[in-house]
């Protein structure tokens, strides 16, 4: 249906007198339905120009706007709970629910978090990052409710990527056994399950979710309950006759009253369906249609572009370049990984979801029959890359650190348990700026590190990161290289330069009384600390195995030895270094620098690092302290 867009209806002028009245979901509600394709053409541009000056998550959020204002038209939150899937779709939530004024500090230090955050706001009742948790969460509250006798109705909100995911399906079967008062609203943008949307399977989704067919339908429940062959009768035609007019099977087997598939673009509809399901009990799922970057032409004709932005200028949909003086550390790793597969026809590329985020996209045009996307399914794309391997094939499993906590048991059990040939490209470790503690790969090392058979490296710089892929792709069982989220120092890129020695560090300035052991990308700042330390450093490039000739030969020269790395201090590398001078009966003064027994809030990278004390002058404030006591 026509739609107004950011080009064709002149936002950038408009005054959003009604929207700025909305400081709660109770103002909205206190409007007349009348006003609300108004609100929503107000706040898709409000949304706008709030993400186009901070960047982050701009095509979903575009795409959900008249679902928001429905939701939160017709059910009483924060009473009713409402629970985002993957928390890029909720900034209209955040906008509408006292939050409008903050939305230009979004994601930055002291402003709104991307995500909704349980102790930032009353109507965020559940923490959402990584995805398909909503069904389960949602469940999880219905049957709390249930239990304290409590009247409210929960809804989860699951974007249809999600729904591939195993435990969305998971939840949705437990959830169908259950009687329990739960919607899940299914928020299929493009995907291919759903027939062409119109009138005609607008009128069905209200007749489906009306009183007149739910009463007869549970009537004729009671009425026959005597005559059981009669009953299975209608109740066979009764599935016939949905099932010839949408893809409800599935859904009405799980045990859930499937409904839809309505526009999620045409509020009247959306409100009229969501009063009837309100009025509805048990397990009900609504399908709702919409459209990624809805309003935003340069968002509607690039939504996975326009998914995750940087800054932009949104007359003309520019994206603002970064600073960076060279690659990131993901172009990098596509960059190898092509010329890689060029070699070696056994390589594999296997990723969950993430093709843009892991820098697939070159790979997948080159290679296509190589490439595998297997959705949000970090534990399948884990045994399926250990499948490959079993064959003779050299699989690399792209992922981002904080996604692959989401394939622990898989990474021990399928792939190093059996010593496969798997190598593990592991990007975001670290901290993540903007994206906040959902996303920081604070972990890795620490959960990874005990693991038998694995051996894992972070590199320095770009060009390490080059030799660390080759290195462990040459190597022959399951291989890690975690790297972070964007650009390096701006080194030169040997494409030609040799693997590395396994378990080999290096010293990179040599100095007195202290040395810095800095693994990964903490090595830049550990040398600018070192020139004014006058400390020796140590560049460990690897963390399993450590380098323990070069650990025991700076015991010994130094008398305090310190360790960086940019992951929790428990159980890391640093973790690591101790525990190898335990067993060999040194005694040395030593202290660990990393990431504190906390999560870090979003800001700036830069701003990250310097609040845990992991910058150039935190180094030298730690390491002057340690001398002086």
């Amino acid at each position: 249906m026509p739609h107004r867009t950011l080009s064709d209806s002149g936002v950038a002028s408009r005054r959003r007198s009604l929207l700025d009245s909305i400081d709660s979901p109770a103002d909205l509600r206190a409007l007349p339905q009348s006003q609300l394709s108004d609100i929503a053409h107000e706040l898709r541009s409000f949304l706008i120009e709030c993400v186009s000056q901070t960047g982050g998550h701009l095509a979903a959020g575009l795409g959900v706007v008249e679902l928001t204002i429905g939701l939160h038209y017709v059910f009483d939150t924060p009473h009713d709970r409402l629970v985002w899937d993957v928390g890029h779709q909720a900034y209209p939530h955040k906008i509408l629910t006292g939050r409008r004024e903050q939305m230009l500090q979004l994601r930055q230090q002291g402003g709104p978090s991307g995500f909704p955050k349980r102790s930032e706001s009353e109507y965020d009742c559940f923490g959402v990052g990584h995805s398909s948790t909503s069904i389960g969460a949602a469940l999880g509250m219905a049957l709390a409710a249930k239990q304290r006798g409590e009247r409210r109705t929960v809804i989860a909100v699951i974007g249809d990527g999600a729904l591939g995911a195993g435990m969305a399906f998971e939840a949705l079967n437990h959830a169908g056994s259950m009687d329990v008062d739960l919607i899940v609203i299914l928020n299929d943008n493009e995907m291919s399950i759903s027939p062409p949307v119109g009138a005609i399977s607008d009128h069905l989704a209200r007749l489906l979710s009306g009183k007149l067919y739910n009463t007869v339908r549970e009537g004729s429940k009671t009425a026959l309950a005597g005559l059981p062959q009669l009953r299975h009768l209608v109740g066979r035609w009764e599935e016939h006759m949905k099932g010839m007019l949408m893809p409800s099977t599935l859904f009405e087997e799980l045990g859930f009253n499937y409904i839809g598939p309505i526009d999620g673009h045409d509020l009247d509809s959306v409100v009229a369906t969501l009063r009837n399901l309100k009025g509805m009990t048990g397990q009900r799922l609504l399908h709702v249609v919409t459209q990624k970057g809805r309003g935003y032409k340069f968002a509607e004709g690039q939504p996975t572009i326009y998914h995750g932005v940087t800054p932009f200028d949104r007359d003309t949909g520019e994206l603002r370049k970064g600073s960076s003086s060279g690659p990131s550390y993901t172009q990098i790793f596509g960059s190898w990984l092509c010329d890689a597969a060029a070699r070696d026809p056994r390589l594999m590329a296997i990723t969950p979801a993430m093709c843009e985020g892991s820098g697939l996209t070159l790979f997948a045009k080159r290679f296509p029959s190589r490439f595998f996307d297997v959705g949000i399914a970090e534990q399948h794309a884990v045994t399926l890359a250990a499948g490959m391997a079993c064959e003779g094939l050299k699989p690399v499993v792209a992922i981002y650190s904080s996604f692959l906590q989401r394939a622990y048991d898989q990474l021990i059990h399928d792939v190093c348990l059996q010593n496969l040939d798997v190598t593990f490209a592991v990007d975001r470790g670290g901290l993540v700026g903007p994206d906040g503690a959902t996303h920081a790969g604070s972990f890795d090392l620490s959960f990874c590190r005990p693991i038998p058979n694995l051996i894992i490296l972070a590199p320095a710089d770009e060009n390490e990161c080059r030799q660390m892929l080759k290195t462990a792709f040459e190597y022959e069982g399951p291989a890690m290289v975690r790297y972070p989220r964007g650009g390096g120092t701006g080194v030169d890129i040997d494409p030609h330069a040799p693997a590395l020695p396994i378990g080999r560090g290096e010293i990179i300035r040599d100095g007195q009384r202290v040395a810095l052991l800095a693994f990964g990308s903490l090595v830049p700042a550990a040398l600018a600390a070192g020139e004014t330390l006058d400390a020796t450093v140590a560049n460990m490039r690897f963390v399993k195995p450590l380098d323990k000739e070069l650990i025991l030969d700076l015991a010994a020269r130094h008398e305090l030895l310190v360790t960086l790395e940019e992951n929790a201090i428990a159980g890391g590398a640093g973790s690591g270094v101790a525990e190898l001078l335990a067993a060999h009966g040194v005694l040395v003064r030593c202290i660990h620098l990393g990431l504190p027994d906390s999560y870090i809030d979003h800001a700036e990278h830069s701003a990250q690092l310097a609040s845990v004390g992991l910058n150039r002058d935190g180094i030298i404030a730690s390491v002057q302290a340690a001398l002086a006591q």
